[in-house]
């Protein structure tokens, strides 16, 4: 039987997790914890054949950077991502870090065990894309990797010198960046620009990898 931990802060979100492991015939649940920053310490303790990761975790614990620790310490475990927010990196960092698969929250127990499965027979699992997003008039995919780093920035509420000091740009084309996705968007101020961007998930600097 495979033992899985469950990293996810979201009660009914973990609870179904645990419904789908534990009513199939291969997987068991060894623990359920809510903050990623304790799984190491788990893993250390049990056997953990297979952890299902959440990102954004209780405490402000980020399940990607608990997921490059454990890949570091425990190659052995396989390490799924499993996640509902949009932001565009995540997926790269998953990549770069060693997570075996990553896939977007589904509801269905069927989903959820076929990317089990797969993850377990020595497959990776990953979406082509991250999920469209609309922010304003233009759709996520209409947004450059620069446009994306500024606007990662930017519903941080840092200042435009600011942010071509931490992204080592000119301010000139800080400003170019930001007026071109007012443009797209149809926003009215870099103010309403960043409050969208924040509120959709497309971008979220707190979970931006450092």
């Amino acid at each position: 039987m495979t033992k899985v931990m469950i990293v996810e802060d979201d009660p009914m979100a973990s609870k179904l997790l645990e419904i789908f492991v534990k009513e199939s015939d291969r997987y068991s649940v060894a623990h359920t914890i809510d903050n990623a920053s304790m799984a190491e310490m788990y893993c250390l303790k049990n056997p953990i054949d297979l952890i299902l990761m959440d990102v954004c975790t209780a405490m402000n614990a980020n399940g990607l950077d608990a997921a490059a620790k454990i890949k570091k310490s425990f190659p052995h475990i396989k390490v799924i991502i499993m996640t509902s927010q949009p932001e565009c990196s995540f997926i790269d960092r998953a990549r770069s870090i060693g997570v075996d698969s990553f896939w977007y929250k589904e509801s269905t127990a069927e989903k959820v065990i076929e990317v089990m499965d797969r993850t377990m027979n020595g497959e990776s699992v990953y979406p082509d894309t991250t999920p469209t997003l609309q922010l304003g008039n233009a759709k996520s995919s209409e947004f450059s990797p620069k446009e994306l780093e500024v606007l990662r920035e930017l519903i941080s509420g840092e200042s435009d010198a600011v942010i071509a000091d931490k992204l080592h740009m000119s301010l000139r084309t800080v400003k170019a960046h930001i007026q071109t996705m007012r443009d797209k968007t149809g926003f009215r101020n870099r103010t309403e620009l960043a409050v969208r961007a924040r509120e959709c998930g497309l971008v979220i600097n707190e979970y931006k990898d450092e």
